[in-house]
């Protein structure tokens, strides 16, 4: 079957939204590492492998620092959560500098027709701009995307629908029959409660 025919179903939809860690750009590896590093520079080895670790991240909003903080409390009550986040991010943007990520099998194609055909897309993400621009430097196909709706962008995280809500209101015309993609329960939710 060749790519065009493969790719004529986004004939059927007007509005294309997108989630961005996991889904476009393979970094869920690089947020687990974060995550490994942060508990290793406090003498903790985190007992996850990658897919446990996205069992966790990818039900709630709260799993890994719940888990965390069960795995080693000793660590959360000598620091407040939101340093240790703050922490782990900085260690997750030195790995993007690093740039050892790519976009996920199948997306270029479906980016690039997207962009051939004037398709309205956008990413919703609850990853920061900075992070974002970041990865966006280094993978060309994603500067086809016009709009980006980053952690900045919206009050409430995912799953709750705030994201996907502003994407709405600022791109989705009158009749736009609209698709959202996610790899995760929580932006699954996201997407249900947006009504997408």
């Amino acid at each position: 079957m060749s790519q065009t025919i493969y790719l004529d179903w986004i004939q059927n939809f007007d509005l294309f939204l997108f989630d961005f860690d996991g889904l476009l750009v393979d970094t869920e590896n690089l947020h687990f590492r974060a995550y490994q590093e942060l508990c290793q520079r406090r003498g903790n080895a985190l007992p996850w492998d990658l897919n446990r670790f996205m069992q966790i991240a990818h039900v709630d909003a709260t799993g890994v620092r719940r888990e965390i903080s069960a795995l080693f409390p000793r660590m959360v009550e000598l620091e407040v959560w939101e340093n240790l986040y703050t922490e782990k991010k900085a260690i997750y943007e030195s790995l993007i500098e690093q740039g050892n990520m790519s976009l996920l099998p199948g997306v270029e194609p479906l980016l690039l027709k997207l962009a051939s055909e004037g398709k309205k897309r956008c990413v919703v993400t609850n990853s920061t701009q900075k992070q974002t621009d970041a990865i966006r430097a280094r993978i060309p196909a994603l500067q086809s995307i016009p709009h980006w709706f980053t952690r900045e962008s919206y009050e409430r995280p995912k799953p709750a629908p705030d994201g996907y809500l502003k994407a709405l209101q600022e791109l989705k015309s009158e009749g736009d029959r609209v698709i959202g993609f996610e790899d995760s329960m929580r932006g699954y939710n996201s997407l249900q409660h947006a009504g997408i």
